[in-house]
């Protein structure tokens, strides 16, 4: 019997404003990879603008725990491919989940991805789904999204290497931009544990990160500020940007989204999603 897997896997947002390298939540943006036995070469599909080879990210993470050699992927995605979405985290938790299942590995998948990403944040998000902090030396912790909350992602048509955004942060922070940081993380996170709103907004402020990378992308960051005055609880640049991710609580975002259109006509989509509580999950194809 040949056989196949179907994995799907979640996007992601990572730092949250103040915690940068350590916060991520997952989102109800998907990538789906299915992966087959058949008699022949490696085979790569998709619609997508992804190499359809040996080069392939999620071939390329399978291939950490197994021959992709006479395997099919299939590969279809809702998850923008640049913009600050962990979309190369999907890919590497896809293909490794994949490779782990169909060859019943047990392999410890979140230690491989984070390897091959280089950091956990976006990686603990897709496998756990919820928010998830990422701390030095302990496995991540995760949060339920508290009921109500949504998110209204802005996706500039223009990307931003995440190289360039890494080089613009500088190597050293002021104490008090430290403990600023602090500070907000905490204050977001126990506003989302309590579901308060009030303390959410407060927590999203950041001064590590979005101010030294606003030059890359001086609408997005402007974007930072005045959502508030759209009726958001607040903004905070996905990953390394550009895109940002903008808080809601569901009641305002029907008229925030409309808002945020009109405010980024012309070079930004504009697209309301849940913040996912379910990460990963593999099935097994009849």
């Amino acid at each position: 019997m040949q056989r196949r897997r179907a994995v799907r896997v979640p996007a992601s947002s990572a730092n949250l404003g103040p915690g940068y390298d350590v916060l991520a939540a997952a989102l109800g943006l998907h990538l789906e990879l299915e992966v087959s036995e058949h008699d022949g070469p490696l085979v790569v599909e998709s619609d997508l603008d992804v190499p359809l080879g040996p080069d392939n990210l999620c071939v390329r993470a399978f291939e950490r725990l197994a021959r992709p050699e006479g395997f099919r992927f299939r590969i279809s995605s809702q998850i923008p491919l640049v913009g600050g979405f962990g979309s190369s985290a999907a890919a590497v938790v896809a293909g490794l989940m994949a490779a782990d299942h169909i060859f019943e590995l047990d392999a410890d998948v979140e230690a491989l991805a984070t390897e091959l990403e280089g950091h956990p944040d976006n990686v603990a998000a897709a496998l756990q789904g919820g928010f998830v902090v990422c701390a030095p030396g302990r496995p991540p912790t995760r949060l339920d999204p508290p009921t109500g909350l949504e998110a209204v992602l802005v996706i500039p048509g223009e990307a931003v290497p995440t190289s360039a955004a890494r080089a613009a942060l500088p190597d050293r922070v002021q104490r008090s931009d430290a403990v600023f940081n602090v500070a907000h993380a905490s204050l977001l996170m126990l506003g989302l544990a309590r579901g308060d709103w009030d303390l959410v907004a407060a927590g999203l402020y950041d001064r590590l990160h979005q101010d030294a990378r606003a030059h890359l992308y001086p609408r997005s960051h402007a974007l930072l500020e005045r959502a508030r005055a759209f009726g958001a609880l607040g903004a905070t640049i996905s990953g390394a940007g550009p895109s940002v991710l903008v808080w809601s609580h569901y009641e305002m975002t029907g008229a925030l989204v409309e808002a945020l259109r009109g405010e980024t006509a012309g070079w930004a989509k504009v697209t309301r999603v849940p913040f996912e509580t379910q990460g990963a999950r593999v099935a097994q194809i009849a």
